[in-house]
């Protein structure tokens, strides 16, 4: 937008400061991954992410005042946004899954990942509509970029005043010994009597699982079992670096860091951050123009990304980041070639430069349906239960790491090399399919004890489960499982407004293999 660049002046103009305006960004974000732990298990899930709200609408703030404070004020306000949303692109999906009902946490998974892309259409074509503000040249307001500024606040101040009403994480209360506490809110959330039999099953899973944390705690690092501020910080560190002390638990850090880095290397976020830049690169003939483009490529990988959230679990992981990895490596292959074909001749090939555009949506599509959430879904299941919050923490900070470089080169890239750009990005997702084709296993309805063979740490899973077992046993969770299977029939022929095993069959039956 001229009018944005006006107040920012070199920091739009030179490729390397533009590319330092975009990326702090995921600097941030990568900062705020690595606090979001702690303050989740300190001051709960909940005041977590109103904190995070308020550090959100300091950022955005800050962001504004660069009307009168210039780029150090953008620089500065998008470094403090990008900490809030790193540390929610945690804690966000950990409170969601741990106050869902067990029949619809996958569901909500696949909820997440199209109000993502949902957002990312939405402010595209925000950005397309406020372009014309006072016009789209010298006369154009302030207001053009002020304004998506600071309709971020909306949704920024819906979700910290909306959390406000919502209540603590049941299973964080648990692992805090506010027992009590967390029956109440299980009895709440399910609409379900206190003293319900499926609120005693569901507590007792989730005490089961706290007592494994604690135990796994205290066996490894006995100095630090005790729930001390202090403690919880040094904890996440040393977990995570225990992973790269043995060889198994070293190949699932390479499985979860490469994965995340090859998924941000494709080249998305270059295409996300810059694809107004990119598609005036391809000729096409005006700003405008360029941002009603930019706003096809939001609508296509939402488009893409229902598909993928509804079939992964059954075509499996690495079939389909295989082929959307060889479609996204063409389509970088395909445009570079039309790029170089035509790089000085776009005005008489308007044609070739509409052509390119078309990969550039279809990329998109390729990415929306595989290495967007798949990639995810790898680096959440090839862990064993004890170490995967670390180990998810750790693919996590990988991710944005990754996509804080993508967004540091992609302007001097384009600028130097351009159609060389492409080939980069097409070579590495090349090699990212490789990856995944030979190194990657796949994590289709394996069992944790299956996983452990595949990475050659044969024991891991299978200790967790002796552990796990022996809770089970010793809080009474083995005797709530066979008594509800035991009520199971009477509970379907009664009233049908009881609610019935079927409601959380698949949790009782994840609980029923632990068991055996």
């Amino acid at each position: 937008m001229s009018s944005f660049g006006t107040h920012m002046g070199d920091w739009v103009k030179n490729s390397t400061k533009k590319g330092w305006m975009t990326s702090i960004f995921e600097l941030g974000a990568w900062f705020g991954c690595l606090y979001s732990g702690f303050f989740a298990e300190i001051i709960s899930r909940k005041y977590a992410i109103i904190l995070n709200v308020g550090i959100f609408v300091i950022g955005v703030i800050v962001q504004c005042c660069a009307i009168i404070g210039g780029p150090p004020c953008m620089l500065g306000g998008r470094f403090v946004t990008g900490m809030a949303i790193g540390a929610m692109s945690v804690n966000v999906p950990n409170y969601n899954a741990e106050v869902a009902p067990p029949e619809v946490r996958g569901s909500l998974v696949a909820l997440q990942q199209l109000a993502i892309t949902a957002g990312i259409m939405v402010s595209f074509w925000i950005d397309y509509g406020t372009n014309n503000i006072g016009g789209t040249g010298d006369t154009q307001s302030d207001a053009a970029w002020l304004v998506p500024l600071c309709l971020q606040l909306i949704p920024g101040l819906s979700l910290g005043v909306g959390m406000l009403f919502m209540p603590f994480s049941p299973r964080w209360l648990t692992h805090h010994g506010r027992e009590g506490e967390a029956r109440k809110v299980l009895s709440n959330l399910r609409n379900l009597p206190l003293d319900h039999e499926l609120i005693e099953l569901e507590f007792l899973e989730i005490k089961a699982q706290s007592v494994f944390e604690k135990r796994t705690t205290a066996e490894k690092w006995p100095h630090l079992a005790e729930l001390t501020p202090w403690n919880t910080f040094k904890l996440q560190w040393v977990a995570i670096g225990s992973l790269f002390k043995s060889r198994g638990m070293f190949r699932r850090v390479i499985v979860a860091t490469v994965t995340m880095f090859f998924q941000q290397f494709t080249g998305i976020n270059a295409v996300l951050y810059y694809a107004p830049s990119i598609f005036n690169a391809l000729g096409t003939s005006s700003n405008t123009t360029s941002l009603l483009a930019t706003g096809v490529v939001g609508v296509a990988m939402f488009i893409a990304t229902i598909p993928a959230v509804l079939y992964v679990d059954k075509l499996g992981r690495k079939p389909v980041m295989i082929a959307g990895g060889i479609g996204m490596g063409l389509c970088h292959m395909i445009i570079a070639v039309i790029f170089a074909r035509n790089a000085n001749q776009w005005a008489s090939q308007k044609a070739s430069g509409w052509a390119a555009v078309a990969f550039v949506w279809l990329f998109v599509v390729n990415f929306g349906y595989s290495w967007g959430p798949c990639a995810w879904v790898i680096i959440s299941e090839v862990w064993p239960l004890s170490n995967r919050p670390y180990g998810i923490a750790l693919g996590a900070s990988s991710n944005w790491m990754s996509n804080f470089i993508v967004g540091q080169i992609t302007p001097d890239m384009l600028s130097s090399i351009t159609y060389g750009t492409f080939i980069f990005f097409g070579v590495l997702t090349f090699m990212g399919v490789a990856f995944i084709a030979f190194y990657v296993p796949e994590t289709k309805r394996l069992t944790l004890e299956e996983m452990d063979i595949k990475f050659g740490s044969i024991g891991a899973a299978a200790a967790d489960a002796k552990r796990m077992q022996e809770i089970n046993r010793e809080i009474g969770l083995e005797d709530a499982i066979r008594g509800l299977g035991g009520k199971e029939g009477e509970t379907s022929s009664g009233d049908e407004k009881s609610p019935s095993r079927g409601a959380y069959g698949k949790e009782i039956e994840q609980v029923d293999d632990t068991v055996r």
